[in-house]
């Protein structure tokens, strides 16, 4: 099996788009810093994320918990075909880190990589948003996105370091192969009522404190 590789880094700042003085609410004025492109630079990696990059909804995306977003590449061929757009492609999620050969099945909580000159560790999966069902104009594309289990995960970072596209990565640990993204979001959204699989999620020491509240409203 291939190493997990970088094919692209991506940043970018916060938009404004659409007409605040529209009448139908789809056409209204939004906010987001999810309309990302390429670099080829070295870039730094602190602990809150990449220098030039920019979220708008601080409450729900960015911080050390979710430094840096990933999402699969080899997803994008699904999409083009299920959604009818042949124009989704890598970044559409707003994604920093276009992955190849690493995808939901395949990467755990508490995977530890080396990339460039920092150490990044897997935190979450993605909660799907309503951004990219408003980017595409699909009402339903975030419950599309969390049926298929296509969500993408976060980092957070533990060593700073400069970064940059079109690297490898390297695991240097795997504390909990048991808990895969697809396993965290088969459990967030199809097992509510499994007390036992919750409990054992909430027991995962390195899932980011955000799930492990989610989890634990289900346990009291």
């Amino acid at each position: 099996m291939s190493a997990p590789y970088i094919k692209e880094l991506l940043v970018g700042r916060v938009k404004k788009i659409g007409d605040s003085e529209a009448s139908i609410q789809r056409e209204r004025q939004w906010e987001s810093g999810m309309f990302k492109e390429g670099t080829n630079d070295q870039l730094w990696l602190s602990r809150t994320g990449l220098a030039s990059d920019e979220v708008a909804d601080k409450k729900n995306h960015g911080g050390p918990e979710k430094a840096i977003f990933a999402y699969s590449t080899c997803h994008y061929d699904y999409w083009k075909e299920d959604l009818g757009l042949e124009k989704i492609g890598i970044g559409a999620m707003g994604e920093n880190l276009a992955v190849q050969s690493m995808d939901e099945h395949s990467v755990c909580i508490g995977d530890r990589y080396q990339f460039g000159d920092s150490v990044i560790q897997v935190s979450q999966p993605r909660k799907p948003c309503w951004k990219p069902a408003r980017r595409f104009n699909i009402n339903d594309f975030a419950l599309r996105i969390q049926q298929t289990g296509r969500t993408g995960w976060y980092f957070r970072v533990l060593e700073e370091g400069y970064v940059q596209s079109e690297v490898e990565l390297s695991l240097l640990e795997r504390p909990y192969p048991q808990w895969t993204i697809a396993k965290c979001n088969e459990i967030m959204y199809e097992k509510k009522d499994d007390i036992k699989l919750n409990k054992k999620l909430y027991s995962c020491e390195l899932l980011a404190d955000k799930w492990k509240q989610s989890l634990a409203k289900r346990l009291t």
